[in-house]
């Protein structure tokens, strides 16, 4: 598995890892599209509100427009739809759905309705992808690039579903560009 990630201004760079996250997995929760907690990583010998929150897409319908589903744990999407990838160059790392940018290929925007401090996810793309956070003013505060496509059954270095991740302070949106470019996001998670 290949990882990128970034923290504020530093430069992005890809490595390889065996699944080792910087998130405190100790704090998380897993939520469906209707509000349920479906799964928690909470440490049980001590009570503590979930720092981070990994969105759990398997609830929503084949090319459902996806938007408001997550609101109540603190995320909006915008040009997002979900879909069951039939094209296996864009296989899902779990489950069967995935996001994807549409009805404007190739772009994707989440806000939080509170600032948040990192944002991931698994993403395979057909071409180069940014992930760029913004603060209150939509200022750029962060950003960085998963360097080339990375298509199952491709010739591409880089393995589909690579963990795309940005750390920053006070992050109140980001964006996920491919121009030109498809793109899926898998395990959609984000921490406060």
């Amino acid at each position: 598995m290949v990882q990128a990630t970034l923290q504020l201004n530093k430069l992005a760079t890809i490595e390889e890892a065996k699944f080792a996250l910087d998130f405190n997995i100790q704090n998380e929760i897993k939520v469906s599209a209707w509000g349920e907690q479906v799964e928690s990583a909470i440490n049980a010998g001590r009570v503590t509100v979930p720092t981070c929150i990994c969105l759990d897409l398997e609830d929503l319908k084949c090319f459902e427009p996806v938007e408001r589903q997550y609101e109540r744990w603190g995320v909006i999407f915008h040009n997002s739809i979900a879909i069951q990838p039939s094209n296996p160059a864009f296989p899902a790392y779990s489950g069967l759905t995935v996001l994807m940018g549409a009805p404007k290929s190739g772009f994707l925007e989440a806000t939080f309705l509170h600032p948040v401090n990192s944002v991931s996810a698994f993403v395979t793309s057909s071409q180069r992808l940014v992930l760029s956070a913004y603060d209150r003013d939509q200022q750029l505060i962060a950003q960085t690039t998963l360097p080339s496509a990375n298509l199952a059954n491709s010739d591409s270095a880089i393995s589909p579903n690579t963990l795309l991740s940005i750390t920053a302070n006070n992050i109140y949106s980001v964006t996920f560009c491919a121009f030109d470019g498809q793109f899926t996001l898998d395990n959609f998670r984000f921490c406060l």
